[in-house]
C-alpha cells in the first residue's frame, strides 16, 4: 500500500506541476498526456475537473484548489460553490463550456489514493444560452482526453436507461474498441421500475468489458438537501447491496467504496507499466528546459552598474559587427562602393544634356539673356543660364546616391542586430538599438543631402575661367570654314561690328556654345563624380561608424536601475525564472 500511495502521489505532484505551467497537451506529446489518469465520462460539468484524492492517516478532511492554494476549503457545500463560481469566472453566468481544467485536491483517511478527471456530460440538443456547436464542442473536448493511451474511462451510465443507447459507451467503445481501458458504471440502480433490475448488465451478459461492471447508489436529492454526508451515504450503499434480493451476491463488488479500490490499483499497474516512459519524458523536457536556459545565458546583475555594464557590453558587440560589415571583414559593405562606382555613373550618364545644350534650345537661352540687345562678342550671360541649368540636373544623382547608401545602412543595422549573439535574449534592447540607429541615420542622411547638395551649388556659383580662356586661345574655324573661305577674308564666325539680331547667328555659332558648354560640364561632372562619393562617405559612413549610438548612450546614462529591471530585464528574468520552475517542478 505505501508503494502505492507514493506511486499515485507521485503522478498527482507531476500532473499539478504540469497544470502550473500550463502543460495541458498541445502539440507533439506533453507530460500531461503520459500521464495516467482516470477520465469520468458522463456527468454534468461545464469545466474539465482534476480530482485528486489523497489518503491521509487521519485528522481532518479538507479540500484544496490549485487557483487558491492557501486556502484550505472544510466545508463540502463551500467546496461545491467554489466549482461552481471557478466555472463561472471563465465561462461566464451562461451555460458555455470551457477546456481549462479545475484542479481539486481532496485530503482524508476516508479516500484511496486515485485521480480523476470529472468531465463534461455528453449532450443531444443546446439548452437555451448555449450555442449550437454545444454538442460537438463538448464531445470534441471529452475525446481529447479518452483518446490518449494513459487514459483510464469511467463510462458512467444510468440503470433505469437502456444500455444500448448510453453515449458513454458508444463514446468509450469508438477509443477503446478492445475496452482495456474501460470501466462500466451503472447509477440510479434504486430507481428502477419495480419488478426490473440490471443484473443482465452488471453480470456481463448483456454488454461485456474486459473490466466488472460497478453498481454504485448516489445520495438522493433529499439527501443533499438535507445535508447527508458522505460516510453516512456510503454506509446506506453498503445497506442496499447487502439487502437487495437482486444484488446481494453481488455486494462485495458494489459500491463506491469498491469502485476507488478497484480504480486506485488498476490505476497504480498501469502506472508501473508507463513509468519507464514518463522517466524518458520527463528528462526529455528536462534537457530541453536546460537548453533554453542556456541559450537565454548567464543571470543579470541587480545593481544599475552591473546592468549598464551589460547593456553598454552589448551595445558594443552589435558595433563591432556593423563595422565588420563596413570594413569588409562581413558581407554588404561592397553595396556601398557598388553605389559609387555603378549606380551614380550610371545615372550621371542619363542626365539629359543632349535636350539641354541641342542647338534650339542654346539659341532660346543666348536670346532670352541677351534681351533687346544682342551680345556683341560672346554671349556671357548665355553661357551662365546654360552653365547653371545643366548644373542643377546633378542634384538627382547626388541625392539619389546618399538615399541608396542610407538604405545599405540600415540593412546593415538590421543584419547586424540579428548576428549580434548577446542581443538574441533582449528583444525590447534589439528594438531600441534599431530606434536609436536608425535616427542616428537620418541625421547623418540629412546632412549628407546638404553636403552634396552645396557641392553642387559650389558649382554654379563659381564657373572655372581657365577652361573658357584656353577655348579663346583655340582657331575658330572648322577645317569646313577654311576650305570654304579665302584666307584674307574676315572670319564668317566672328561677329560683325555693331549690334546684330541673334536670330542672324548662324546654327554653327550655337553649337559651339552648346559645345563649349558640354566640355565644361563634362569637367564639372568629373569633379562631382569624386567629390560626391567623398561627401557621402565622410557624412553617413565615417559618421556611423564613429557615433552610431552616441545618443543611445547619453539616454541610457540618464536612466535609473528601475527603467532597466523593467524595459530590459524583466522579461528575460521571467524566462529565467519559468524555465527554473519547470526544472524545479520536474
Amino acid at each position: 500500500m505505501a508503494t502505492m500511495t507514493s506511486l499515485i502521489g507521485l503522478i498527482n505532484k507531476i500532473q499539478r506541476a504540469c497544470t502550473v505551467l500550463g502543460d495541458h497537451g498541445g502539440e507533439g506529446m506533453s507530460l500531461w498526456e503520459a500521464l495516467p489518469s482516470v477520465a469520468v465520462v458522463g456527468i454534468v460539468t461545464r469545466r474539465p475537473l482534476v480530482l485528486q484524492l489523497h489518503q491521509t492517516e487521519g485528522g481532518t478532511d479538507y479540500a484544496e484548489f490549485l487557483h487558491a492554494p492557501r486556502k484550505k476549503f472544510t466545508d463540502f457545500a463551500a467546496v461545491r460553490k467554489e466549482i461552481s463560481d471557478e466555472t463561472d469566472r471563465i465561462t461566464g453566468k451562461s451555460k458555455q463550456i470551457s477546456n481549462i481544467p479545475i484542479q481539486l485536491s481532496i485530503y482524508s483517511p476516508n479516500v484511496v489514493n486515485l485521480t480523476l478527471i470529472d468531465l463534461p456530460g455528453l449532450t443531444k440538443v443546446a439548452v437555451e444560452g448555449q450555442p449550437e456547436s454545444i454538442v460537438e464542442d463538448i464531445e470534441n473536448m471529452v475525446r481529447s482526453y479518452v483518446e490518449k493511451p494513459s487514459c483510464i474511462i469511467l463510462a458512467i451510465s444510468p440503470a433505469n436507461q437502456d444500455i444500448a443507447t448510453s453515449d458513454a459507451i458508444k463514446l468509450a467503445r469508438e477509443v477503446d474498441p478492445s475496452g482495456e481501458r474501460t470501466f462500466g458504471v451503472l447509477t440510479k440502480l434504486d430507481l428502477m421500475d419495480k419488478g426490473t433490475n440490471a443484473l443482465e448488465v452488471l453480470e456481463g451478459r448483456s454488454y461485456r468489458l474486459q473490466h466488472p461492471w460497478v453498481g454504485i447508489v448516489n445520495r438522493s436529492q433529499a439527501d443533499i438537501n438535507k445535508n447527508v454526508d458522505m460516510i453516512a451515504a456510503r454506509r446506506k450503499e453498503r445497506e442496499y447491496f447487502e439487502t437487495s434480493p437482486e444484488y446481494g451476491h453481488l455486494a462485495s463488488k458494489m459500491g463506491s467504496e469498491y469502485l476507488a479500490k478497484l480504480l486506485s490499483q488498476h490505476l497504480e499497474r498501469v502506472i508501473r507499466q508507463r513509468i519507464p516512459s514518463i522517466i524518458a519524458l520527463i528528462n526529455k523536457n528536462i534537457d530541453e528546459i536546460n537548453a533554453e536556459l542556456d541559450r537565454i545565458g548567464r543571470p543579470i546583475g541587480v545593481d544599475s552598474g552591473a546592468q549598464l555594464y551589460t547593456i553598454l557590453e552589448m551595445c558594443r558587440a552589435f558595433e563591432r559587427v556593423f563595422k565588420e560589415h563596413l570594413d569588409g571583414g562581413r558581407a554588404g559593405g561592397d553595396r556601398i562602393y557598388g553605389v559609387f562606382d555603378h549606380q551614380l555613373p550610371a545615372a550621371l550618364k542619363k542626365l539629359p544634356f543632349d535636350r539641354h545644350l541641342s542647338t534650339r534650345n542654346v539659341q532660346k537661352v543666348v536670346s532670352e539673356a541677351d534681351g533687346y540687345q544682342p551680345h556683341l562678342i560672346a554671349p556671357e550671360q548665355g553661357y551662365r543660364r546654360l552653365i547653371d541649368g545643366s548644373i542643377s540636373y546633378f542634384k538627382g544623382p547626388a541625392e539619389a546616391s546618399v538615399d541608396a547608401v542610407h538604405f545599405v545602412l540600415k540593412e546593415l543595422v538590421r543584419k547586424s542586430i540579428a548576428e549580434t549573439e548577446e542581443l538574441k535574449r533582449f528583444p525590447t534592447l534589439q528594438s531600441d538599438i534599431a530606434a536609436a540607429a536608425t535616427e542616428a541615420l537620418e541625421k547623418f542622411r540629412d546632412e549628407s543631402r546638404k553636403t552634396v547638395l552645396r557641392l553642387v551649388d559650389m558649382e554654379s556659383s563659381y564657373l572655372t575661367v581657365e577652361f573658357f580662356r584656353k577655348l579663346s586661345e583655340q582657331p575658330e574655324r572648322s577645317a569646313s570654314d577654311k576650305n570654304a573661305s579665302d584666307k584674307n577674308a574676315p572670319d564668317r564666325n566672328a561677329p560683325p561690328p555693331g549690334p546684330q539680331n541673334p536670330e542672324r547667328f548662324s546654327d554653327h555659332h550655337f553649337r559651339r556654345i552648346g559645345s563649349n558648354v558640354s566640355g565644361y560640364i563634362g569637367m564639372v561632372c568629373d569633379t562631382l563624380k569624386n567629390s560626391i562619393p567623398k561627401a557621402v562617405v565622410y557624412c553617413q559612413v565615417l559618421a556611423a561608424k564613429r557615433s552610431l549610438l552616441n545618443q543611445f548612450y547619453a539616454h541610457v546614462g540618464r536612466q535609473e536601475v528601475k527603467y532597466f529591471n523593467f524595459i530590459y530585464f524583466t522579461e528575460i528574468k521571467q524566462r529565467r525564472e519559468s524555465e527554473g520552475l519547470h526544472v524545479t517542478c520536474l
